[in-house]
Formats: structure tokens, sequence, C-alpha cells
């Protein structure tokens, strides 16, 4: 219960400590200011189906489809926090590199474009997307199957904690200055706010497919890194609401 409590307190507090610095900034509250209705509803339901729905479905229907299928695995991977920790923070961080990479691909596009309708980096469009997106991610599969196998999950809730909290991060515009110390610590290896904005990026958009880690990115030749922030954020669409929200195919 206790790490289950810290993983709600990183995920929410880092939430609206973001929201919190957005309102009092003049540029982010400009953005709030200027947000059309139906940009609006599509984060909130975003949000919604992000911090409730998906939880709620890895508790019980994805979480039931393991007890059938691997009825006596439960518990079976014994781990300590360090190693669980790396599979989460690192080893599937790789594995969500390649799932994003193929959302990007044709096939996939039109089910992920939505996310990349955003206009600004915006904390509260994190989890824009249509409604089934999730479905095709990783995360809602891997990251319910090692809480079934581990017999001590806490490291890898941390670690899935982390995750969140960063990528609530990496969609703001809370950007760590380029002469800090901070900055010269993280920017070797960690994805910062500005390099996802230029994933992005209107005229530059397949790059820094990484969540965490920007060794994978540098790895396959993926990686984009720029002193400047991109002039155009976000992609045009035609799509009406329902086709953002259900059915993204014009």
């Amino acid at each position: 219960m206790e790490i289950q409590t810290f993983s709600q307190l990183l995920i929410f507090g880092s939430f609206i400590g973001l929201v919190g610095w957005t309102i009092t900034n003049q540029i982010g509250r400009t953005q709030l200011e200027v947000k059309c209705h139906e940009d609006w509803l599509l984060d909130g339901t975003g949000l919604m189906i992000q911090g409730i729905l998906i939880p709620l479905l890895q508790a019980t229907l994805v979480y039931w489809l393991y007890q059938n299928l691997l009825p006596t695995q439960q518990g079976d991977l014994k781990l300590s926090l360090i190693p669980s920790f790396i599979i989460s923070f690192v080893i599937v961080d790789y594995l969500y590199y390649w799932n994003h990479r193929l959302l990007h691909t044709k096939f996939f596009w039109k089910v992920h474009q939505v996310h990349h309708t955003v206009t600004q980096m915006d904390v509260l469009g994190t989890s824009r997307n249509t409604v089934w997106t999730s479905l095709l991610i990783i995360y809602l599969w891997i990251h319910t199957l090692f809480l079934y196998l581990l017999a001590d999950p806490t490291g890898y809730i941390v670690g899935v904690s982390l995750t969140s909290a960063l990528d609530l991060w990496r969609h703001s515009r809370l950007i760590i200055p380029e002469n800090s110390w901070f900055y010269q610590f993280l920017s070797s290896w960690l994805i910062l706010p500005q390099d996802h904005a230029w994933h992005h990026c209107r005229e530059i958009h397949n790059y820094n497919y990484g969540a965490n880690l920007k060794i994978w990115d540098k790895l396959h030749g993926t990686y984009y890194e720029s002193q400047k922030r991109p002039s155009i954020i976000g992609i045009p669409s035609s799509l009406n609401l329902f086709q953002k929200l259900l059915f993204p195919f014009s």
C-alpha cells in the first residue's frame, strides 16, 4: 500500500505542480486562455482515460487475462528492487521506443496522429489521443504482466511512476536553462522537454522517439538536437471531434 501511495503522490503531485507552474507562467497562461473548447475536451478525455480508465483496466480485465493465461506464474519472478527498477525504467523504455516508432509508420499513424495535433507543449495535452490508442501502447500490457509476475513489484512501480512523471514534464514548457549544472547533468542521457518538443515539430517529426533515455535514439540514428526551439508545434488536421476521439480515419 505504501508504494502505491508513493506512486500516486509522485504522478499526481507532478501533474498538479506542472499545471500550477503553467498557470503562473505568462506564456503558459496565455496558451490556456487561447485553447479552444475542442482541445480542452480532447485533453480532458485523454487525461481521464490515462489516469482512471487505464489503471482500472489493468487492475481488472488485463490482470484477469494473465491469471488465466499464466495461472501458476503469479509472483514467481523474484527480483530485488534495483533489477526490477531497471526492467521498468530501461528495458521497457527500449520496448516503448520501438512501439512509438511503430505508431509513426504509415499503417499505424492514423491512430496516433491526434496526439500530434497539440500546437503548444502543454502538460494538459500529454495524454491527448484517440480513445482506444492506449490499447496499442505496450505500457498497458507489459506493466500489468510484470506486476503479475513479480513477487515484490516495489522497484518496478517506482520505475513506472518516475516514467509517468517524466512524461508529464517532457510535454510541458518547463525548460531547464542550458547554462545550468542540472541541464549539464541530465542532457546527455535523459529525454528533456526541449528534446520532445522537436518530436512534435511539424517540419522535423521523425526523431526523438524515446520516453526516458536518449540512448535508444542515438543508437538507432533518430536523435535530433538543437539549441533552438521548434518554431511550429503540431500538425494540421481535418478530422472532426468524433473522428479524433473514436474514428481517426478521414
